[in-house]
């Protein structure tokens, strides 16, 4: 998945090392699919611990994360950040809907608008974007009303984040694929994971690659 990167907006807030550093954070956590640690971002930039301890911590008093100091992985994702789109080319993804990131609601698939995205920050193939709605997906910087830019295929790997439809119902979930079950796993304690293992209605929409702030200019 590619990393998303700062906007003009929040370029006049964070210095070239916090973004760099915000811009880790969000390449290790959708590479792993867990928050990283200050020594894993550490390792990531080749800086010493303390530098990323105190970037880490600016993060925070600007509102970019939040962290618990007595678990190692720990960070927060508080701010969706807009793609780049200043350096490469654009292009339009159709908007069809909503999805949820809560309980699910009924999918309405028609089309709504569309957005522009940087061609670099998404995989070649059919895409299109959903809006969400609901707060289960927070704990990975998903957040209500974010638009969600998910590729269109049928199969994922366990871990990812995926659009899937249950009947004509639609969320956003990670997929854990166990030895004898599948589960749609909400990144948020408050949620309870959906187990998908005996629904003849589940099919997977396709992976989530990107999303996006709402009303944040692409052009």
């Amino acid at each position: 998945m590619k990393r998303t990167k700062l906007g003009e907006e929040e370029e006049q807030t964070l210095t070239a090392s916090q973004k760099r550093v915000f811009n880790t954070i969000v390449d290790l956590y959708k590479q792993y699919g867990m928050a990283p640690t200050g020594r894993e971002i550490s390792k990531e930039l080749d800086l010493k611990p303390t530098s990323v301890h105190e970037q880490l911590l600016r993060l925070e008093r600007k509102g970019y994360i939040k962290r618990n100091k007595n678990k190692a992985r720990s960070i927060q994702i508080l701010k969706t950040i807009p793609i780049e789109a200043s350096r490469g080319t654009l292009v339009p993804v159709p908007i069809i809907g909503e999805i949820a990131a809560g309980q699910p609601i009924f999918a309405h698939v028609r089309f709504i608008g569309e957005i522009f995205v940087d061609s670099r920050a998404v995989p070649k193939g059919k895409l299109f974007a959903l809006k969400v709605k609901g707060d289960s997906m927070i704990g990975a910087g998903i957040n209500p009303g974010d638009l969600v830019v998910v590729k269109q295929q049928p199969v994922a790997e366990k871990g990812e984040l995926v659009a899937a439809l249950m009947g004509d119902e639609a969320t956003v979930k990670r997929l854990k694929i166990l030895t004898d079950k599948v589960i749609l796993q909400p990144e948020n304690p408050a949620h309870d994971p959906i187990d998908v293992t005996a629904r003849e209605d589940f099919r997977i929409l396709g992976k989530v690659v990107t999303w996006l702030s709402p009303g944040v200019s692409q052009d």
